[in-house]
């Protein structure tokens, strides 16, 4: 009796991905280090002008480092912590940050929702509202900060001529009120950075297939259940995106304040920012200004945490029902 001769194919099929191990192992470290070196200019501008710096804050805020002196300067522990948690002007300015995250956020994102969503509707010229809401994002604060001074300017500014023709007496101006200081600055900062938003809700938009809609016109739904079953849902990520972004951007405010208001009248708009600028530079005392970023920086990282933890809990909750 005799056996059947045993076939090498089988052996070599198997053989035969072990053959291209070493080239695609070798294909993957070359792709590695093609990687590596492309991040590398994005990596080094990051160490020195993030990471670096970062570091560098949280360093000095223990000691008494001064502008006018080298080196870090004596050690100062906690005192300056200390010394800007007793300060009255530190708890002022971080309230009229807040004040001023307040004001323009809620604006900011339901706008630039409803902007882009009647944007998106349309099937000719999205090019030119792109354009239009857009356009102001890209100027710089300088400019927006001289549009809006001049249109607040008492007895001859634009919204002065307003009220005149209202029938309204113009009053001393809207920059001049510590009452409605804060909100002229909202107004310009929202009608400055609304195209930001508005761009990210539109690109978010385009990815929702049209048969959606097109199903659901077809079963009789109006356009506001359209919205609120499919828009918002599937639009949930971009908006917890936009809103994450804008409390941080809103929270880092400093531009506008300083050029429109320069924290005043007195300092009933002196934000956060323009508080540590002034120990920084003007009273030449960068630990204690760095003692003031490093408790901004954690009310930032505290208000962005609290935020993520809230859609989370939400997000389980539209799970579980």
């Amino acid at each position: 009796m005799t056996t059947a001769p045993v076939l090498d194919r089988p052996t070599d099929a198997a053989s035969a991905p072990r053959r291209l191990r070493p080239y695609r192992s070798s294909l993957t470290r070359g792709q590695g280090r093609s990687g590596w070196l492309f991040l590398a200019p994005f990596g080094l501008f990051y160490i020195a002008f993030l990471l670096g710096p970062t570091v560098w804050m949280i360093v000095t805020s223990f000691f008494n480092t001064s502008t006018v002196r080298t080196g870090l300067g004596s050690f100062a522990g906690f005192a300056n912590y200390a010394e800007m948690l007793g300060r009255d002007d530190f708890w002022s300015s971080l309230w009229h940050t807040l004040q001023f995250t307040l004001y323009t956020t809620p604006p900011l994102v339901i706008l630039a929702f409803v902007f882009a969503v009647l944007t998106n509707r349309m099937n000719k010229g999205q090019w030119f509202f792109r354009l239009a809401f857009f356009l102001p994002f890209i100027l710089p604060s300088a400019t927006i900060s001289l549009i809006w001074v001049f249109i607040f300017t008492p007895s001859t500014g634009l919204f002065a001529s307003i009220q005149s023709v209202l029938g309204m007496t113009p009053g001393a101006g809207v920059l001049a009120s510590p009452n409605t200081a804060m909100i002229g600055v909202a107004l310009a900062t929202v009608w400055w950075t609304l195209g930001f938003n508005f761009v990210l809700y539109l690109a978010g938009l385009q990815e929702i297939p049209r048969e959606l809609y097109e199903a659901a016109a077809v079963d009789g739904a109006s356009n506001w259940q359209q919205i609120k079953s499919i828009t918002l849902p599937l639009l949930g990520r971009t908006t917890t995106l936009v809103i994450l972004l804008q409390i941080i951007a809103s929270l880092k405010i400093f531009d506008q304040v300083y050029l429109m208001t320069n924290g005043g009248p007195g300092i009933s708009t002196q934000v956060s920012l323009q508080l540590i600028t002034g120990v920084g530079f003007t009273d030449n005392r960068l630990g204690a200004a760095s003692a003031a970023s490093v408790l901004l920086f954690i009310v930032i990282v505290a208000i962005a945490v609290v935020r993520q933890l809230v859609e989370r809990a939400a997000a389980k909750r539209e799970i579980g029902a």
